[in-house]
C-alpha cells in the first residue's frame, strides 16, 4: 500500500518566549503544500520486523534512526500486525523547513491504521505522533492551522491561497536546530499572527515576519539575498519557512526561476 506524504510552509513564525524545559514557545501558521515523499509498505516473511529501503535524496542515517521507523515501531508495539517491507522515496530536502520527516512519521501512521483497520481516532493518530515531534501532528489533519507553544498545539484557520503561485528555493545551507537558536531574542508579539493572518495577503509583507530571519540571515547573506530576488520578481509575500534554509514567495502570476537559482533545489506550483 502507497501513501504520499506532503510538505509544509510557515507564514510567520514568532518566538515567544523560553521555556523552562529548554524549548521555546512559538507562534507560526503552517500550511501544506503539494511537494511529496512517498511510503510504501507490503507485507514481508522476514522474521525480522520490518525490512527497509530508501530511494531518492540519498538519506546518511540508520533505518532504525530514520523517523518513518519510529513511527512503525512505536505502533506496532501497541498493535498486532505482521512484519513489513517499507520503502521511502524521499523528495523533500533535508534541512529546509519544510517539516518533511514531521510528515513521514504522520503519514506512517496514517498508512498504518489504513491498512490494519486499527481504528486510530485522528486524535489518537495525533497523540501518538506528538512523541516523535512537535510539527508532526499537523499532518494528520494536514489542514491550514495556527500553532502555539512547540508547535504541537493546533488551531485549523480558514486560509485560502487558491490561484496564487508558490515559488520556493532551498539553497545548498545547511541550518542546524542550536544555530537557528544560537541568538534568537524572544517576546510577544504586540498582535498575534492569528490575527494577522486573517489580513489581506498584500499586507503581510510589513506585518508578518519570521524571527529566526533576524539572526540567520547576518551569517547566510544568500538567504538574505534570495527573499529580496523573490521580491523583485513580484512576490506580494516572501519568507524563510521554518528555521531555514528554504525560502518561498507567494505571486498573484507565475513566477520565473533565475539563472542563479538553479543550481540551488527550486520548486514552484499553483496553490
Amino acid at each position: 500500500m502507497l501513501i504520499y506524504s506532503n510538505a509544509k510552509i510557515n507564514i510567520g513564525l514568532n518566538i515567544v518566549e523560553k521555556r523552562n524545559d529548554g524549548f521555546h514557545n512559538i507562534e507560526t501558521v503552517f500550511f501544506p503544500i503539494d511537494m511529496r515523499d512517498a511510503i510504501e509498505i507490503a507485507d514481508s516473511k522476514s522474521a525480522n520486523p520490518y525490512i527497509f529501503s530508501a530511494s531518492g535524496i540519498p538519506i546518511n542515517i540508520e533505518a532504525k534512526d530514520n523517523i518513518v521507523v519510529k513511527a512503525y515501531e512505536l505502533i506496532r508495539a501497541k498493535y498486532d500486525f505482521p512484519s513489513q517491507n517499507i520503502h521511502l522515496h524521499k523528495s523533500i530536502p533535508f534541512g529546509a523547513g519544510l517539516g518533511g520527516g514531521s510528515a513521514n512519521a504522520a503519514y506512517m501512521i496514517k498508512l498504518l491504521n489504513k491498512k490494519f483497520n486499527l481504528g486510530m481516532s485522528t486524535e489518537e493518530m495525533k497523540n501518538e505522533v506528538k512523541t516523535l515531534g512537535s510539527d508532526c501532528a499537523f499532518f494528520i489533519e494536514n489542514k491550514p492551522a495556527f500553532a502555539i507553544e512547540k508547535g504541537e498545539n493546533l488551531n485549523t484557520i480558514d486560509l485560502n491561497l487558491s490561484g496564487y503561485h508558490l515559488l520556493l528555493i532551498k539553497p545548498n545551507i545547511h541550518i542546524s536546530t542550536a544555530e537557528a537558536y544560537a541568538n534568537i531574542k524572544p517576546h510577544k508579539p504586540e498582535v498575534s499572527l492569528k490575527e494577522l493572518i486573517k489580513q489581506p495577503i498584500e499586507t503581510w509583507k510589513t506585518s508578518i515576519k519570521n524571527d529566526f530571519e533576524d539572526s540567520i540571515f547576518p551569517k547566510h547573506p544568500l538567504l538574505k539575498e534570495t527573499k529580496e530576488e523573490l521580491y523583485a520578481q513580484g512576490a506580494i509575500y516572501a519568507a524563510m519557512s521554518g528555521s531555514g534554509s528554504s525560502l518561498f514567495g507567494i505571486f498573484k502570476d507565475q513566477p520565473n526561476i533565475l539563472p542563479q537559482w538553479e543550481k540551488h533545489f527550486c520548486w514552484k506550483k499553483q496553490l
